[in-house]
C-alpha cells in the first residue's frame, strides 16, 4: 500500500460520510415531501456541495504524484474534508418528525439561517486549498490564492447577505463548475 492510499482511506471515509448525510437528508425531505417548502437555491446549493465533494474525491487521485507526505499535509487534508462534510451536512433542512411544526422544512428559511453555517464551513474548505495548491501539487500562488479567495468572498457574502442567498447560490454554481474544469 503507497502513502497515498493510506492517507486517502481517512478522507475517502469522511468524504463518502459528507455524501451519505447529504443523500440522507435529501432522501428524508422527499419522505415528508407534503410538508416541505421546497425553493430551487437550496437545492441548487445542496447540488453544487456534492460537486465539492466529488471535486475533492478527483483531487485526492491526482494527489497520487506526491512522493513524500507529512502528517501536517495529512491533517490539512483531512481537516477541509471535515470542513466539507459540515457543509454538506447543514446544506439541507433536517426532517425533525415534529408534525406540529414544519418551519424547518422550509428550504428558504433554511437556506437564511442554519444554512449560512454551510457556507462557513465550506469558507474552511477554501482556506486549505492555497496549501494544497502550492505546497502539494507546486502551483504558482498568485492561481493557488486567486481561485479560492474569489469561493471565500462568495461564501462569506451567502453567510452575511442572507437575503442575496438566491443571486450568490447560482454565482457559487458557476464557481464550482469553473473549479471542476480547472480540476479536471
Amino acid at each position: 500500500m503507497t502513502q497515498h492510499e493510506y492517507v486517502f482511506i481517512a478522507i475517502s471515509v469522511i468524504l463518502g460520510l459528507a455524501l451519505t448525510r447529504l443523500l440522507h437528508s435529501a432522501a428524508g425531505l422527499v419522505r415528508a415531501y407534503k410538508r416541505v417548502t421546497f425553493h430551487w437555491a437550496t437545492a441548487l446549493w445542496a447540488a453544487v456541495i456534492i460537486l465539492f465533494i466529488l471535486q475533492l474525491w478527483w483531487v485526492g487521485w491526482e494527489l497520487r504524484t506526491v512522493v513524500e507526505w507529512t502528517i501536517i499535509d495529512f491533517f490539512i487534508l483531512v481537516i477541509g474534508t471535515i470542513f466539507v462534510y459540515g457543509a454538506a451536512d447543514l446544506a439541507l433542512p433536517t426532517e425533525d418528525y415534529d408534525l406540529s411544526n414544519d418551519k424547518e422544512l422550509v428550504f428558504l428559511t433554511h437556506s437564511r439561517s442554519l444554512g449560512r453555517f454551510s457556507a462557513l464551513s465550506m469558507l474552511g474548505y477554501f482556506c486549505i486549498g492555497p496549501y494544497v495548491n502550492i505546497t502539494m501539487f507546486g502551483n504558482p500562488p498568485l492561481l493557488s490564492f486567486m481561485f479560492p479567495i474569489v469561493g471565500c468572498i462568495l461564501v462569506l457574502l451567502i453567510a452575511l447577505k442572507p437575503a442575496w442567498f438566491e443571486f450568490l447560490t447560482v454565482l457559487f454554481a458557476w464557481y464550482a463548475i469553473l473549479i471542476l474544469y480547472l480540476t479536471a
